[in-house]
């Protein structure tokens, strides 16, 4: 629940307890008036006093499942002061007052605009992410159900970035149409934003209820109806002003994996999805960023399993894309391949366990290749976006047991290999001046799920086995923070 939905409610709570200790003085001082008038008159009423016949009304006591409900001693204490009816008129009124409040603060789970505006005013400490012109940096951080604080608190003040990101799975969060369980991101959210960090969420996932008749619902993918997405996106907006600061519409939607549809991965139905969410988004908060699900780099273009990233982003553009996002999602792993180079100038390794981008050249191996043709693209097709390379890290086995299988490249990088490509990279996207946000994978997959071989996301981790720091997050640290000082 939002803050200022909580704050109603405790105020709300407040008064409740007021009007009890007021209702519970006007009670025993009636009841004690009535007893001596019925003692002194017996049954005898004088139908010109204006007090008319002693007769008892109904009273409608709140619904029991309403959080609002008031204490049976109040309903009880209603019954009896309704007996006088010289204070039944101010009774009412003080008992409507109440209700009302209670079926203002739970008619919707969501602020009303002008409790949601004020809530974002105040959030908004800092420029909004539209406002800001140069790259900034974050982390994705998992979440953890009873150390989410802590965490939070190691990416802004212990490696210093400006931003989290967070995976939101619409699946879990509505399993049933209008049917929310906020648990996760009532975790998540609050906690990033009291440690002043801005938030970007990947939405992703439809739940079943909302997919394509006759798809398979054992592989993840779109809604039948891309309104269904919009209006999630609204929810989730609406339930957490100024704590979101920039929305992914989906991920690696040129992978069947992720994208399974009846009719294919067909960039222009990704297109009409992204058109609804940007026009969800900006309705509720024209501030937050819009970014356009970052792609997965492939050397497979079938069409079936997946397109290679640059076919599919020269077809996104073509369907409209530019049009319905602030800023243009990348991603990129690095392998085992330095950011320095091209991907038709890698050096060869002859150590290398992993071959791939020594044996078989091509444009999907190489960090600074992918970067550099997607900025090309928006560029030639008339964009002024930037790049939000969503998703970016080099993976190193490391101190640990081992890597899984097709992740040979991990054993290939060593840690001060890590530390080098991600400093390296750091400086080629300041520089480039073609990408406005970075998100390193990851913070703390491994202290979150174990460091066991088989987890193909230990390796990136820049926390280690023991949460020792890798070498990679110091030098993370120390050049975030001597760019942002170098901006002051």
């Amino acid at each position: 629940m939002s803050i200022m939905a909580t704050n109603s409610k405790r105020r709300f709570q407040r008064h409740v307890r007021s009007f009890v200790l007021i209702w519970t003085g006007l009670t025993i001082a009636v009841a004690a008036a009535t007893f001596i008038a019925i003692f002194i008159t017996y049954d005898t009423f004088d139908p010109m006093s204006g007090r008319g016949a002693l007769d008892l009304r109904d009273v409608s006591l709140p619904d029991p499942t309403n959080p609002f409900a008031l204490d049976p001693s109040v309903a009880t204490a209603n019954a009896a002061l309704v007996l006088a009816t010289q204070v039944r008129a101010t009774a009412d009124a003080q008992f409507a007052a109440l209700t009302a409040t209670a079926q203002a603060l739970n008619a919707a789970d969501q602020l009303t605009p002008t409790a949601e505006a004020a809530a974002r005013s105040a959030a908004a400490a800092t420029p909004r992410p539209l406002e800001v012109n140069r790259f900034e940096l974050g982390v994705q951080v998992q979440v953890s159900y009873d150390n989410m604080a802590q965490w939070m608190n190691v990416a802004a003040n212990q490696l210093s970035v400006n931003w989290v990101k967070m995976q939101v799975r619409w699946r879990d969060i509505e399993p049933q149409p209008d049917v929310y369980d906020w648990f996760v991101t009532d975790t998540y959210l609050p906690a990033a934003r009291d440690q002043g960090l801005r938030v970007l969420v990947s939405v992703v996932t439809a739940p079943d209820w909302a997919r394509e008749p006759g798809v398979d619902l054992t592989r993840t993918g779109p809604p039948a109806d891309p309104q269904h997405y919009g209006d999630f996106l609204a929810a989730l907006l609406r339930r957490y002003p100024g704590m979101i600061h920039a929305v992914e519409v989906w991920n690696e939607q040129n992978l069947d994996r992720e994208w399974t549809s009846v009719n294919g991965l067909r960039a222009e139905d990704y297109v009409g999805l992204l058109r609804v969410a940007y026009t969800a988004i900006k309705t509720v908060d024209p501030h937050v960023m819009v970014i356009s699900g970052a792609l997965a780099p492939t050397g497979v273009s079938d069409g079936v399993t997946a397109w290679d990233d640059f076919v599919y982003m020269d077809q996104l553009i073509a369907a409209g894309m530019l049009n319905y996002a602030d800023c243009v999602g990348a991603h990129h792993n690095g392998i085992n391949v330095s950011p320095a180079y091209t991907w038709d100038a890698v050096p060869d390794n002859p150590n290398a366990i992993f071959r791939g981008p020594f044996d078989n050249p091509h444009h999907s191996w190489s960090f600074r290749s992918t970067l550099q043709a997607y900025a090309s693209k928006i560029a030639l097709a008339g964009g002024r976006q930037k790049l939000c390379v969503t998703e970016f890290g080099w993976a190193s086995a490391d101190g640990l047991d081992g890597y899984p299988p097709g992740f040979e490249f991990a054993a290939d990088n060593s840690l001060d290999d890590q530390r080098d490509y991600t400093v390296l990279a750091l400086d080629f996207m300041r520089d480039s001046d073609a990408v406005r946000l970075a998100i390193l994978w990851n913070l703390n997959y491994g202290a979150q799920a174990g460091w066991a071989s088989d987890n193909d996301n230990a390796a990136y981790s820049i926390i280690g086995p023991g949460f020792v720091f890798r070498p990679v997050f110091d030098a993370v640290r120390d050049w975030n923070r001597e760019y942002e000082a170098a901006l002051n």
